[in-house]
């Protein structure tokens, strides 16, 4: 058969049901196999929202994500994207469509070196020279993307190998030399993390995006009610645990909340798990700098030690080592420390007046919270719109928070909204996003608007670039608008409109109950834009 025919009947036999991409003439043998096949294939209107929605299919499907594109500027459209899975661990396959092989390096119309482009930010990436060689490389492909550490794997398949013929057998098994992920704790520091725990007075268990990527919610949430230690989670680890817990301490980083430091300062013993340590989670590693009691535990040897020196690291997958140490861990007396923890934590306060101009974006959380279930999916941007979300809205019971930690992408929201509704259609999404964000990738409404599935767009609107703005203040000291503000208003509500969705305008927070209950029941896409005042500040 065909290589592009084995393709997707290889995409088919890994369960594959969706695709999201953009067609070109690279890729028309694939699409042509595809066109045949039960596999959805999802139309973005721009290629890096293709790598955003296969990333928000990823991390709530906990499946290995697959995006397409064709060769050359559509192949370059895909580098940020990546790069954002890339810095956030997520599994995908990225297919690109290459020109034929005779006209490599021959800078033919449409030829760019995506592998050499996209080295720094795959976890792995293969060109595509010899026909017969694909079946095995795809079946790697697979196996790198999933296992140990996830990431994105970038596939480029020249012209002629997509129409060669070879013969469909892909191997059962994949044994790739050198690479051996480790999953499984090692048992000698499972019982060097026990004792050190058992002689703790404060112990916090710090955790991060790992924690989702491993499906370890619930083995964590057992250890903790075992043991009693509290958590604090990073920016990317919310929504690992539930904030409704007892032993909930917050979130830690530049934007977390101001009580949480005092409790990574306090702690005499602290368990990371699945967390990079980086500089926004730790206020460019001051707080971690004095830790001397560090249990490490991370799948990908290379982070542990990196930043903070450990005493016990451990590598393995955070899901397997949480049950190792359920089997052999004590409760913990840690009444005292959690009465202390309480002691630092400050509510935020603001006013629920009727206000006739703006709305309060705390105030916005709070209703949201409210109007929506308790397994909602809420994506946010980056910007004042992502820690408004992080430190107002309230992921309690089985919430998900999906955003760009690493990389700090803008435009994210909308289109990994879109493939984590795909994934999980029964579930409520909310894409929270700014009218910066959004206009980064606002086409994906016309993709949204294709599937007709009822998804909410929260769209804080502060006609500004406030989270750029607020810093510049910070900094230079004065009111700043200079590169932030556009010099026309655009109206978002009629551009949802002219897309074919509904679109609703807040200008009183009155207003809000009303309109989130309108757009629960309208069962299709709908864009709410909520008017925040142009000089609210972050915190």
């Amino acid at each position: 058969m065909k290589a592009a025919e084995a393709i997707i009947r290889f995409l088919e036999t890994k369960k594959v049901k969706m695709i999201f991409g953009y067609p070109g003439v690279a890729t028309m043998p694939i699409y042509e196999a595809m066109r045949e096949s039960n596999i959805e294939h999802i139309l973005v209107r721009n290629e890096q929202a293709s790598v955003h929605m296969a990333s928000g299919y990823a991390r709530i499907s906990n499946e290995t994500g697959v995006c397409i594109s064709t060769s050359g500027p559509g192949a370059t459209n895909l580098i940020t994207g990546i790069a954002t899975a890339y810095m956030d661990s997520i599994p995908l396959i990225v297919i690109t469509g290459q020109v034929k092989l005779e006209n490599l390096g021959k800078d033919v119309f449409q030829e760019v070196d995506i592998t050499g482009a996209t080295d720094p930010f795959t976890k792995y990436n293969y060109l595509v020279r010899t026909p017969d060689d694909l079946p095995q490389i795809l079946s790697e492909a697979f196996y790198i993307a999933s296992s140990g550490r996830p990431g994105p794997v970038l596939i480029d398949i020249p012209f002629d190998v997509q129409n060669s013929h070879i013969k469909y057998a892909y191997p059962e098994k994949v044994d790739i030399g050198g690479y051996k992920p480790t999953v499984q704790g090692h048992a000698g520091q499972i019982k060097r993390i026990i004792r050190r725990l058992k002689h703790a007075k404060r112990p916090v268990i710090l955790i991060g995006g790992g924690v989702m990527l491993a499906n370890a919610r619930e083995s964590l949430m057992d250890f903790v009610e075992l043991t009693g230690i509290p958590v604090v989670t990073t920016l990317m680890g919310i929504s690992g645990f539930p904030e409704d817990s007892e032993y909930y301490a917050g979130f830690i980083g530049i934007h977390g909340y101001p009580y949480t430091p005092e409790v990574i300062n306090r702690a005499d013993v602290i368990m990371t798990i699945g967390a990079r340590l980086s500089d926004r989670s730790t206020h460019n590693f001051s707080t971690i700098s004095s830790i001397e009691n560090l249990i490490h535990i991370d799948v990908d040897p290379a982070e542990i030690g990196k930043i903070a020196a450990h005493q016990i690291p451990i590598v393995g997958d955070a899901d397997i080592i949480l049950r190792q140490l359920i089997e052999c861990a004590e409760s913990l007396n840690t009444k005292d420390w959690l009465k202390e923890i309480e002691s630092y934590k400050e509510i935020p306060k603001w006013s629920d007046a009727d206000r006739e101009e703006y709305v309060h974006p705390a105030y916005v959380m709070d209703v949201l919270s409210q109007a929506i279930d308790s397994d909602a999916i809420i994506t946010a941007d980056v910007g004042q719109n992502q820690i408004w979300t992080a430190r107002h809205f309230p992921f309690k019971e089985n919430r998900r928070f999906l955003i760009s930690g690493g990389l700090g992408t803008m435009g994210y929201s909308v289109p990994a909204a879109l493939g984590a509704k795909l994934a999980e259609p029964g579930k409520q999404v909310v894409a929270i996003t700014g009218d910066g964000g959004i206009q980064m990738l606002l086409a994906e409404l016309g993709t949204i608007a294709d599937c007709g599935l009822p998804l909410i767009i929260l769209l804080l609107n502060n006609r500004s670039l406030g989270l750029v703005r607020d810093i510049q203040e910070d900094v230079y000291g004065q009111e700043h608008d200079y590169g932030v503000k556009p010099k026309k208003l655009t109206d978002f509500v009629q551009i949802a409109k002219g897309f074919g969705m509904k679109g609703m305008r807040i200008e009183r927070e009155a207003d809000l109950p009303s309109v989130f209950k309108r757009a629960i029941e309208m069962k299709e896409p709908c864009l709410l834009e909520c008017l925040i005042d142009p000089k609210a500040k972050t915190l």
